[in-house]
């Protein structure tokens, strides 16, 4: 446990039940209560935690309130941090009971292992994510040498410390996330080294849609096991389902009507595609029942033994429809998906025992691999009356894994669809500028009357005023209404507004002072043309930036040891210009900056994106102790986020910001 926790608590027990990050959490959730009242007490923390995860959304207020009247005497007392600790313990431990849970939609893959508090793993779960390292990384030829790990030892968390493990795992979801050259790949690796390899791998896991608010670098040095088989199973969940849109697989089609369908398919989760499905082919057998989950609705294992028989009669055993036993027709499903070549992920036990994680996991590997999807070019027609809406897509996706980084209450899968009643918006720039906004008249969902969506939005658009937002001719129903424009514009303020504060808070810099889009190009300038370099940036629209040159250089002025100036190219060609593109976003990363654009928003000069990369460096590096400048800042508490203060050094700045 490092020395910051200890600042923050004394209580060694209180240590023990807390992360380093979770404790950071939550301090600046306690920070956030007791700015708005003044002081906390007892009788304040029913109504105030009802933002928490698992106590507030598992707990009503009503029955937190009364927990704590039985727990306590004096609800008038006032609840300093450790009291405040203990008392959010007891209610956990209460909601857990309760549910039979850890959390309220436990079955969600992107959040079940990362923010939980009991600390336990299922060793299904790290058996079937061991085979599945050992299946797809086997020929890497750095980690060959490791592989294959045995599943019924503690391998896996001892092979994850140097963090390559977890960065190629990473560019096996989503290929070229990390610029391969930007790992610390030797044999030994120095604890800088190390640090920085599992930086580059949490911006980047943020980068591609992991949920890690509740992790950090020293909890991999650790070899925090909940925590590292927890951010495995997201990266796994992620490559599993990467088809599952029509982009990658056009013959999803066949589950739609006309183009409207369509278009409503493609803003949906990809779970919730899968289950689509799943569905769709169980209406081509007698099942009559719907799937709605990977849990309770599978595990009499009927849905699945219905599925494989469409997918693949001529591997049907027809015992498998008649044995009475659960666990007995599971096998034999596992049985028919080996001869389909299927068979991974789950045991017929994981089946009956509806393991979420794994049977979403081998749904996803049977569409993988048999899908029974038609191939007829008349019914993949739909797309193309669909608009190419490529922009949109890149800035859509860069605001959501932005947003999604601040630990939100509910994981957003597309913004024109999950912002549309405002509540996540309203934490959203609750985190960003604390305090703003007016929960006493603020809705909660589920949300079912319309004029109720339309205060939240309307609050929303009233804040952003406030803010000093350009907001011309938006009103909170364009949001309700799900207008894409509009809804785009505001987030970049939104998201622009956040690292614009970030950079004012550093008060020993700015002096408190507004900071503005010059000061970010003149400071990045600056520190081009002091280091030596050739380079300039006219403007965040400047062209000339599309080769990456200048950004090489301004990582390198920050810090000299970041560019191995071997593997840059000269930037002349597509393919150079990308090279170098995809070079500068993982060494940012690696450094700390949490950013998430793509490598053709580098080629290409897109200007808001390129201002959020400038913005984030220069964070980072303003940062920095003035006495390493411009060494490397790879401890924990160096570690830099352009959305979020979680890994920040000071309770002060926690305290400034509240940010999580």
């Amino acid at each position: 446990m490092s020395g910051y926790v200890g600042i923050l608590v004394s209580d060694p027990w209180l240590q023990n039940q807390f992360t380093q990050v979770e404790l950071r959490s939550l301090k600046s959730h306690f920070m956030t209560m007791r700015r708005e009242s003044g002081k906390l007490t007892l009788n304040d923390l029913a109504s105030r935690m009802s933002r928490l995860k698992v106590v507030g959304e598992n707990l009503t207020e009503e029955e937190r309130a009364s927990c704590i009247q039985d727990l306590y005497k004096n609800l008038d007392e006032e609840v300093d941090f450790e009291f405040f600790l203990k008392v959010y313990l007891k209610l956990h431990a209460h909601a857990s009971a309760r549910t039979g849970s850890v959390a309220k939609n436990s079955s969600a893959f992107l959040k079940a292992a990362t923010t939980t508090l009991l600390h336990t793993i299922s060793e299904s779960e790290k058996a079937s994510y061991v085979a599945h390292i050992n299946n797809y990384l086997a020929e890497d030829k750095f980690l060959k040498q490791y592989l294959p790990i045995d599943p019924a030892t503690n391998d896996l968390f001892e092979i994850v410390k140097d963090g390559v493990l977890l960065c190629k795992l990473i560019n096996l979801a989503v290929p070229g996330t990390i610029d391969e050259r930007a790992i610390n790949t030797k044999r030994v690796l120095n604890p800088w080294e190390r640090n920085e390899n599992h930086t580059l791998c949490l911006n980047s896991a943020k980068a591609i849609g992991c949920t890690v608010v509740n992790i950090g670098t020293q909890d991999f040095i650790e070899g925090r096991r909940h925590l590292v088989v927890g951010l495995i199973s997201q990266i796994i969940k992620i490559q599993l389902l990467a088809d599952l849109n029509l982009k990658k697989t056009p013959q999803l089609v066949e589950l739609v009507q006309d183009s409207q369908e369509a278009e409503e398919l493609m803003s949906l989760p990809p779970e919730k595609i899968l289950l689509r499905w799943m569905n769709f082919q169980l209406k081509k057998s007698p099942f009559k029942k719907t799937v709605t989950n990977f849990s309770s609705d599978v595990k009499d294992a009927e849905a699945y033994a219905h599925l494989l028989n469409v997918l693949a009669p001529e591997c049907s055993n027809p015992s498998t429809l008649t044995v009475k036993e659960a666990l007995a027709r599971a096998k034999l499903v596992l049985e028919h998906a080996d001869r389909m070549g299927c068979k991974r992920y789950l045991t017929a036990k994981d089946i009956v025992e509806g393991s979420p994680n794994l049977n979403l996991a081998f749904v996803a590997h049977v569409f993988q691999h048999r899908n029974g999807l038609s191939t007829k070019t008349t019914q993949i027609s739909f797309l193309e009356t669909l608009p190419d809406d490529t922009q949109i897509s890149r800035e859509e996706r860069a605001f959501r894994l932005w947003m999604n980084s601040l630990g939100n209450s509910s994981y957003i899968d597309n913004v024109f669809e999950d912002l549309r009643n405002g509540w996540l918006l309203l934490e959203t720039l609750d985190k960003v500028s604390p305090g703003i906004v007016n929960w006493k008249i603020a809705n909660r969902p589920p949300i079912k009357l319309p004029f109720r969506k339309v205060e939240n939005c309307n609050q929303v658009v009233k804040i952003g005023k406030q803010l000093k937002f350009s907001l011309v001719n938006i009103a909170g129903n364009d949001i309700v209404q799900g207008n894409k424009k509009l809804i785009l514009a505001y987030l970049w303020q939104l998201m622009r507004y956040n690292i614009l504060q970030l950079l004012k808070n550093l008060r020993f810099h700015s002096h408190g002072k507004e900071i503005n889009d010059a000061d970010i190009l003149q400071w990045a300038n600056g520190r081009v043309s002091s280091s030596g370099g050739q380079a300039r940036m006219n403007s965040f629209k400047d062209k000339s930036l599309s080769d990456g040159i200048f950004f090489l250089e301004l990582l390198s002025a920050v810090q000299p040891r970041a560019v191995n100036w071997s593997l840059v190219t000269k930037g002349i060609t597509d393919e150079e210009k990308k090279m170098n593109a995809t070079y500068i976003i993982s060494i940012a990363r690696k450094l700390g900056c949490s950013i998430f654009l793509l490598p053709e928003d580098l080629t290409e000069v897109n200007q808001k994106m390129i201002l959020t990369l400038t913005a984030s460096i220069m964070y980072w590096h303003l940062k920095q102790p003035s006495e390493e400048k411009p060494a490397a800042g790879t401890s924990d508490s160096e570690t830099v986020s352009n959305s979020t203060l979680d890994d920040s050094a000071s309770e002060s700045s926690l305290e400034d910001t509240a940010n999580l």
